[in-house]
């Protein structure tokens, strides 16, 4: 693999508008190619094109900037277990060197190596291992996250047998476990960031750590600035600012190193909604080169970039 995390370049003390702008989706959970259905894992690419796992579509979609209708990339609008379908994809990355899509196909248990210039076969790269989140390191190792064992794993180029580096220690609160691992993210030194979605918590794990650090949340399921809701979408940049899309808080939380509360970035409160400025059920975070702020809006149907105001 040849998958090279971007630490976004956001100013310490980056404001973004309040108003977000569709930019995939928004025609409510439909198959067309101008709609999404619960979209999940996103990335932006150098040219701020989306890319979307698009779950209950069962596919992965593609829009370029300023695009109002996608292209499907990966899938098929119907599940399945054969090489050209998918079922409830979860996230999706892209593999520079072998020019391919990196998919998490949740839940046939497998990831999958989808070519960019052909819509039909897929390679399984891991079968049989439930996933949910993928990240990469700076060395091309692989990451995947396991709700089923609360795990996350590393997977070396051309390994099928992954090494334990988060979690592994069965379900549960204590440092040492995991409880529902979703979306991870990892650092240029290889610590990895997890959502830990059941504990309410982001921990960060230390390369050879037996244990992680809560690094936001983990005081209980809540809508205080202390608190976290079920957390998805996770994106830290190079100050370890901490950005995480609070789902059941419909809102996306900024955690500062080493604070004890986070601030709302985007959303209006804990209060769900499908206007401009409000969120429901938000999953997948990113952000472009320029430091606008992406979120698969989930139980919208739509993925809103909220432009950044200070550069």
């Amino acid at each position: 693999f040849c998958l090279i995390t971007v630490i976004p370049n956001i100013p310490y003390n980056a404001v973004w508008k309040s108003r977000g702008q569709t930019v995939a989706g928004g025609h409510g959970p439909c198959p067309t190619f101008n709609a999404l259905h619960y979209p999940k894992g996103i990335f932006v690419n150098k040219s701020q094109t989306v890319f979307v796992a698009d779950s209950s579509n069962n596919r992965i979609m593609k829009f370029r900037r300023g695009a109002i209708v996608g292209k499907r990339i990966a899938g098929k609008n119907i599940s399945g277990y054969d090489p050209d379908r998918m079922c409830e994809p979860s996230n999706v990355i892209y593999d520079t060197q072998s020019k391919t899509y990196i998919i998490c196909d949740n839940q046939n248990h497998r990831v999958l190596r989808w070519p960019r210039k052909s819509s039909i076969f897929a390679e399984e790269l891991i079968i049989n291992k439930e996933c949910f989140g993928l990240a990469i390191d700076d060395e091309g190792s692989l990451y995947v996250s396991n709700t089923e064992r609360h795990e996350v794993r590393r997977y070396r180029a051309g390994k099928y047998y992954g090494t334990v580096v988060a979690g592994g220690h069965g379900q549960g609160s204590r440092l040492k476990q995991l409880n529902h691992p979703t979306y991870i993210f990892v650092g240029p030194d290889e610590a990895v960031y997890v959502s830990d979605s059941w504990n309410d918590r982001v921990v960060k794990w230390d390369k050879g750590a037996k244990e992680g650090v809560i690094v936001a949340g983990g005081h209980g399921k809540g809508k205080d600035k202390t608190q976290l809701h079920h957390p998805a979408g996770l994106v830290v940049d190079r100050w370890s600012t901490i950005y995480v899309a609070d789902h059941y808080n419909h809102r996306v939380m900024r955690w500062y190193k080493n604070a004890s509360h986070g601030n709302i970035i985007a959303g209006n409160r804990y209060l769900p909604g499908n206007c401009a400025d409000k969120l429901n059920g938000p999953e997948g975070l990113a952000f472009d080169r320029y430091g606008n702020l992406y979120v698969a809006d989930s139980n919208n149907h739509r993925v809103q970039r909220f432009n950044i105001r200070t550069v």
